[in-house]
């Protein structure tokens, strides 16, 4: 049986931190000379993924502003279902910026493991308030390319990306596509990297393993249940806002969602999900103009738990290094959240989870270097994220829905006026 590319990486972390626990207990002489060799590789893998996050970042940018510009200009029904779309994102990253925080705070700090990612990456201190409202814009776009001032180039990726819907539709097609061409490109590029993945796991976590030992483990797990507890929570509050002024009961909608829910844990696809989540919407009574334009898109444009994983993983590591972040970083953060998440919901596999993290780690001021090891366990709570991602896709169905059925109420004349 063929491994998949997030197994073969997942089992390279399984090795790296048996080896380094291994060799820490039997043959320690040996862990400086090891940790020599494997920290260089380990750091080149790193620098080949980030030195695509730039053209990556704007081209995604720019073309999912541009795609969220066509949705809201191509009908009624379309526009409502994207305000839905964008304001539980919102949502999601306000909620995570508040909630991560507050559960990392119940989990004590290993200050060995503290020690040990700090000498494997030393992180610059988030630039105060002032710093950034004064480099916010840039005076120099490509000095802020050069040196990956990710928020003033996301400030000016975004006038032009809005700049550019204001052109005739023949001169913004050939714009939007050149950068379809370069995120294409650049994706590609990514998942070569990532052939690699193994071998940089792998060499990334020896030297924690080796001298932190089994505690790498301990931080790892709760990583990866803060995730999940945050994509079941945000779960649940789908279906209460998909039942709020609905008028049906609870438990009806669960049971009718849930096989759509199943399926969507099973494959850990939202795209393979789609015929459930119609067959779910026609058992709900949702009216077929609304189920057939709000499920295909929101698949092609929404994915919840993309602002959640991205300021859980700038959370994580905040509080992995003991850094305590300024409000106004947060809130570029979720803002920057958002806009990466509409961009890039057609990005395949670990190429999201790369591509995308990159860029808001870097905007909140902290280092990259623990990405390499939280990509490798991203597959486990990706089940839930799936989950919470087709869960919202039938919510956005359900609230289009019934607004179409208000209006249409509305519009009915008065029987004998």
């Amino acid at each position: 049986m063929k491994l998949t590319a997030s197994t073969r990486v997942f089992l390279g972390l399984i090795l790296g931190v048996m080896t380094g626990i291994g060799m820490s207990r039997f043959t320690p002489e040996a862990v400086s000379a090891a940790s020599a060799v494997a920290q260089p590789i380990g750091k080149l893998w790193l620098n080949a993924l980030q030195m695509t996050i730039v053209p990556l970042v704007v081209s995604l940018l720019v073309v999912g502003i541009n795609q969220a510009n066509d949705i809201a200009t191509s009908g009624r029904i379309a526009r409502k279902a994207l305000i839905w779309i964008v304001s539980l994102l919102f949502l999601a990253g306000l909620a995570t910026a508040i909630t991560a925080p507050f559960l990392l705070g119940f989990m004590a700090h290993n200050p060995e493991l503290m020690d040990v990612l700090k000498s494997a990456a030393s992180p610059a201190p988030p630039p105060p308030a002032g710093d950034w409202t004064t480099t916010l814009i840039p005076t120099n776009v490509l000095a802020a390319a050069v040196t990956g001032a990710i928020v003033p180039l996301v400030a000016f990726t975004l006038l032009f990306a809005f700049a550019l819907t204001q052109l005739q539709a023949e001169r913004r097609a050939l714009i939007v596509n050149f950068f379809q061409g370069i995120a294409d490109t650049v994706i590609r590029m990514v998942h070569w990297i990532l052939l690699a993945g193994p071998i940089g796991v792998f060499a990334l976590i020896l030297p924690i393993s080796a001298q932190a030992g089994g505690s790498v483990i301990q931080v790892l797990g709760i990583y990866i249940g803060m995730l999940c507890v945050l994509y079941l929570g945000i779960t649940a509050i789908l279906y209460g806002i998909a039942r709020i002024g609905n008028g049906e009961p609870l438990l009806h909608y669960a049971r009718t969602i849930l096989p759509a829910q199943v399926v969507a844990m099973s494959t850990q696809s939202s795209v393979a999900t789609l015929p459930a989540m119609v067959e779910s919407a026609g058992k709900l009574g949702y009216p077929g103009q609304v189920t057939g334009l709000v499920l295909p898109l929101a698949v092609s444009l929404f994915r919840i738990t993309s602002p959640i994983q991205y300021l859980g993983v700038v959370s994580f590591i905040a509080w992995a290094y003991g850094i305590e972040l300024p409000l106004l970083t947060v809130a570029i953060c979720v803002a920057l959240s958002v806009v990466i998440s509409i961009g890039s919901v057609g990005l395949p596999g670990q190429a999201i989870f790369m591509g995308t993290n990159l860029p808001v780690v870097q905007a909140a001021g902290l280092p990259v270097e623990p990405l390499g090891l939280l990509v490798a366990v991203d597959m486990i709570p990706d089940i839930f994220a799936t989950l919470g991602n087709v869960t919202a896709d039938l919510t956005v169905t359900s609230k289009v829905a019934r607004s179409e059925s208000d209006s249409l109420q509305a519009a009915r004349p008065i029987p004998g006026s």
